[in-house]
């Protein structure tokens, strides 16, 4: 597939252990012709975890796409009445922030992305990563299952016998997934199975 032409909203909230799977995601919208803009949560800017420092992922992420990152509500708000982004990706988008997209909160930057992006009618794909998405979470799920414009990375249980209620999207399949939003389509099965790579 071809996303010559084509401008990519990025945003990357707090599941830390998965964002050495998604950088090479990224990476392939970029070679396959994509303009990226990355978008990141508070959490993102600001916290240093086990998995790397929040200043490495920043790098990563600019080195890759070649642009700034959007950082702060202010100038993600733009996205909105500019109406560049031909499709928002959130991936990984964590319970927290999922639940707040689930009842119209905005209180970060991805989801001031999320909120322009559905303004102008335009796809969001999201690919999750929680620990209670069949818990508490799998009420908001539900409520962004039947919601229009929103389109979700097939996903899975990542260790049933450990987490019972976790879900992970499985993050190679984004770009298809992104590529059947822009045709107004969930990408199918949504459901698959999922193990932890």
């Amino acid at each position: 597939m071809s996303w010559q032409g084509k401008t990519v909203g990025y945003a990357i909230t707090g599941s830390h252990c998965t964002f050495e799977e998604v950088m090479p995601v990224i990476q392939r919208f970029v070679d396959e012709g994509a303009k990226v803009i990355p978008i990141i949560s508070n959490t993102v800017l600001t916290t240093d975890t086990r998995f790397g420092t929040s200043q490495s992922w920043q790098k990563q992420l600019k080195d890759i796409t070649g642009n700034d990152i959007i950082s702060t509500i202010v100038e993600a708000e733009p996205l909105g009445p500019s109406q560049i982004l031909d499709v928002l990706v959130i991936a990984p988008l964590t319970g927290n922030s999922m639940s707040k997209l689930a009842n119209a909160m905005t209180d970060s930057p991805v989801l001031m992305a999320a909120k322009a992006q559905l303004r102008n009618g335009r796809p969001l794909l999201l690919a999750i990563s929680t620990n209670d998405g069949l818990g508490l979470n799998a009420a908001n799920i539900a409520k962004l299952l039947v919601a229009k414009n929103i389109f979700f990375v097939p996903f899975g249980q990542d260790n049933p016998v450990k987490k019972p209620n976790s879900l992970v999207a499985n993050m190679e399949l984004i770009p298809e997934a992104a590529y059947e939003a822009l045709q107004g389509k969930q990408l199918q099965p949504m459901i698959v199975e999922r193990k932890t790579p």
